[in-house]
């Protein structure tokens, strides 16, 4: 049977050519770069004793140095295992875990269909081209010589012109024996019911053809000449052909740049067709743009399938801001380790073009250089829509960026983009609390909880207090300054505790002791993960106990019967007494409900934190083991350099004077010393 070339271009980009090959060879680890998913062995081909068979996933072809054998994964499956071509095909389908179409003859006609309706297309582009170099193309030629675009590369794109004529296109391809179904099908004039006689859907305009994959034309772009026109730029409709969703300007003629022996090393998404060809001109060949419309999750995939990292540039304007914003919670979702965007901005009032029309392609270089990564775009975006000087705005900053952060799927990636804003939070809140408070006081205060003491909330003094041992009474206001030097000083972030380990003690039973926390912090609640497997089985027991009812319900004394039922009451005996022990009363029952929230997010950040720099050192470790396995020394040295940073975040993570909740919120220490 025939397969479209959809099918196999889907099972293609499904399959890293490396699976296919890998069965039949063994890479040599001393040239093979897994990172970047380029791969060498001895050729299976013919005998050699050094590697000179190359493959990369990013091309998806293989070739040998030694005896020249070049192909994609089906050549290489019927050419090494003997395989026919539909063997070849359903091996990589399998490996793809897609079926196999099923022989459709509606289906193959529909293909026949879509190679005649392509004869077409080059029919239209064919026509466009000469008609830009008649007389009526002369107003064309100015303009596309007033952009600076030479005649090579007015051929390379193909550009032409449309006639201002109703009919012009469609009795020429009339002349040609193109029958009028087949001249609707492509959108090359507009029909329907109401309109008695069909006409051109392109007239007066600059034409851009629109490739696919395969560089067949497959749509048009229209750029009008005349000022008046209702529609600047004017595309072809939907088609058999064309989804204006799913293609990209450019798209096959960057890629190909992109894996060059010296291309360029990403994809550059710009907002026009005239950004993109001013650029190839430029010597920037690896820009693609949308079809006038903003970017879709498809087209944002053809993005990845091409590079990892693609750059969106836009336009300074407000409606480039607003563009850049709307690709940014596009992406948003969809970020995975080791695939992200970057935002490059330009200088308002300024596109592609006015970049390098005069200068050449350096001033673009440079704007490119300063491209910034998508959570510094969302930072920089949220910043921009209030100052932040109370709390209640530091709250709503707050809640909008773990609201976005939220909705990406990639648990990993989710989780370091929470850390990440937590720290630009911190930073961003923190300098305005030191400018408020001097160290005199915030030492005074840390002093102060140490000794003991508490604050105006519950209307005694040190000296009232003195007597009463280690229980601070219900509802106190409980100055939070010193859970940061307890938990600290106590191994908060040690690699090896005892279990369970105190930050997760105090997250734990501030949580039991204050059920309400549950209300607004339930999703985070149930994602905590213990070290500890006590904790572990406390927490599900709880999570459960929790899930059973709503509302006033759940209270404190309902958890801890239900949890005494489930075995678990000499453990929690046990985290009340180390609690009291290290004299953390917000993790008490005692504790105000501002001061238990306060200290269930100080010591949740914690946690988090230490977890995070933990995987970092495990996956370093990884990382060098395997670099030291294939003697890559600037990789080992650039390793170990990344592992002692680590390992020196552990030690200010222990030796910070603060721990700052959640998103940013100042901790209960600042809170107290207002009460001061």
């Amino acid at each position: 049977m025939r397969f479209s070339n959809s099918f196999l271009d889907e099972i293609r980009d499904r399959v890293p050519i490396s699976d296919v090959i890998g069965r039949r060879v063994s890479w040599d680890k001393r040239k093979t770069n897994v990172p970047r998913a380029d791969y060498w062995a001895c050729c299976p081909f013919h005998g050699e004793k050094s590697p000179s068979f190359h493959c990369e996933d990013r091309k998806g072809r293989y070739h040998c140095f030694g005896c020249g054998v070049t192909g994609d994964h089906f050549r290489f499956l019927t050419e090494l295992e003997g395989l026919s071509f539909p063997e070849a095909v359903q091996t990589v389908a399998d490996m793809a875990g897609i079926a196999m179409p099923i022989a459709d003859p509606v289906m193959e006609k529909r293909e026949k269909e879509r190679t005649t309706l392509l004869d077409v297309m080059e029919l239209a582009t064919q026509y466009f081209q000469d008609q830009l170099q008649t007389a009526n193309g002369a107003r064309a030629r100015a303009y596309l010589r007033d952009r600076g675009l030479t005649g090579r590369t007015i051929e390379t794109f193909r550009l032409g012109f449309a006639s201002d004529s109703r009919n012009a296109l469609k009795e020429h391809l009339a002349g040609k024996g193109v029958p009028k179904d087949q001249i609707e099908a492509c959108g090359l004039v507009v029909h329907g019911p109401e309109i008695p006689v069909s006409y051109d859907r392109f007239r007066d305009r600059i034409m851009f053809p629109i490739l696919s994959s395969r560089e067949k034309v497959i749509a048009f772009g229209g750029r009008a000449m005349s000022p008046d026109a209702p529609a600047k730029y004017l595309n072809s409709n939907e088609t058999e052909l064309f989804h204006k969703g799913n293609v990209l300007y450019n798209f096959t003629r960057a890629r190909r740049a992109t894996q060059g022996a010296s291309g360029d090393s990403t994809i550059i998404a710009v907002e026009g067709y005239m950004d993109v060809i001013a650029l190839h001109q430029a010597g920037v060949e690896n820009a693609v743009a949308p079809l006038g419309t903003a970017l879709t999750e498809n087209q944002l995939e053809l993005l990845w399938r091409m590079t990892p990292q693609p750059v969106l540039c836009f336009d300074g304007d407000g409606a480039g801001i607003r563009a850049a914003n709307r690709a940014a919670d596009l992406a948003l979702p969809h970020i995975k380790p080791g695939k992200t965007v970057r935002f490059a901005m330009l200088p308002d009032g300024k596109d592609p073009d006015d970049l390098v029309r005069n200068e050449g392609r350096a001033p673009f270089d440079k704007v490119m250089s300063q491209a910034k990564p998508l959570a510094e775009m969302i930072w920089s975006r949220e910043l921009k829509t209030g100052t932040f000087e109370t709390p209640e705005s530091k709250a709503e900053l707050e809640a909008r960026l773990r609201l976005l952060v939220a909705v990406i799927a990639d648990e990993n990636v989710r989780r370091h983009y929470q850390q990440d804003m937590r720290d630009r939070l911190n930073g961003f809140f923190q300098p305005q609390f030191q400018n408020r408070v001097g160290g005199e006081r915030r030492n005074f205060e840390r002093n102060s909880f140490d000794r003991g003491s508490f604050d105006r909330g519950n209307g005694q003094s040190r000296g009232q207090n003195k007597g009463r041992g280690n229980e601070a009474p219900r509802g106190a206001r409980v100055s939070g300054g010193g859970i940061s030097d307890r938990l600290a000083r106590s191994g908060l972030v040690r690699g090896h505790q005892e279990t369970p380990a105190l930050r997760e003690s105090v997250l734990a039973l501030t949580v039991i002791n204050h059920p309400a926390l549950m209300q607004d912090e339930y999703d985070e609640i149930a994602s905590i993960d213990y070290d500890s497997r006590e904790l572990q089985r406390l927490w599900s027991g709880m999570l459960g106990a929790a899930a059973a009812v709503a509302g006033p319900h759940l209270t404190r004394e309902y958890l801890i019967e239900r949890l005494e039922e489930q075995g678990f009451a000499v453990l929690i005996q046990a985290l009340e007494q180390q609690i009291r022990n290290a004299r953390l009363w917000i993790a008490t029952e005692q504790a105000a409900m501002e001061d238990a929230r306060e200290g269930y997010r100080q010591a949740l950040a914690f946690h988090k934190r230490a977890k995070a720099l933990r995987w970092q050192k495990i996956e370093l470790e990884t990382e060098i083991a395997e670099a030291t396995e294939s003697g890559n020394g600037e990789v080992i040295d650039q390793l170990m350099r990344a592992l002692q940073e680590v390992h020196f975040e552990g030690l200010r993570l222990e030796n910070q004077e603060a721990i700052i909740d959640g998103f940013g919120v100042l901790s209960g220490r600042v809170k107290g010393a207002a009460n001061h």
